[in-house]
């Protein structure tokens, strides 16, 4: 398993409830250019749309050697492939309130391009400052341990 993009800003911003692998639909010129990876999780995010889940606002640059790229549009909602059941699952979640769904990270996996799905919640101000302190406790840790051996 390769990992193509991350969404970094994501672990920071939400607390992780559930994660499901899903696949993607992409275009031709959208699978060579993210495998070069050249493509930018910031600021996406999927929505339930008549009963299919979209990955809306997802750059993927356009393959250098392609003729019409002015006509490509590279933040076009792509659609995510998931069992119905899951579908119906991640729709009433979100009409629930307080829930989002992201695109946590994409990666190849056997040839594929898959995409991470994540269920998520939004962290408060205060979780965030904890999450930063226990990453500062754990850092000075790791360099007291290398200090010491």
């Amino acid at each position: 398993m390769s990992e193509i993009v991350k969404n970094k800003k994501a672990y920071f911003d939400y607390e992780i409830l559930e994660t499901q692998e899903a696949g993607i639909e992409l275009l031709g010129h959208e699978v060579k250019s993210l495998r070069a990876k050249h493509a930018n999780l910031k600021g996406s995010y999927i929505s339930v749309q008549n009963g299919e889940l979209f990955l809306k606002q997802m750059h993927i640059g356009t393959w250098k050697t392609l003729a019409h790229s002015w006509a490509i549009d590279s933040e076009r909602p792509r659609k995510i492939l998931l069992p119905k059941k899951k579908i119906i699952y991640y729709g009433s979640k979100l009409k629930e309130g307080g829930y989002t769904l992201l695109a946590l990270k994409i990666y190849l996996k056997w040839g594929l391009i898959k995409v991470m799905v994540w269920l998520a919640k939004w962290k408060k101000s205060y979780q965030k400052k904890q999450s930063l302190k226990e990453r500062d406790i754990d850092r000075q840790a790791s360099m007291m341990l290398k200090k010491n051996y």
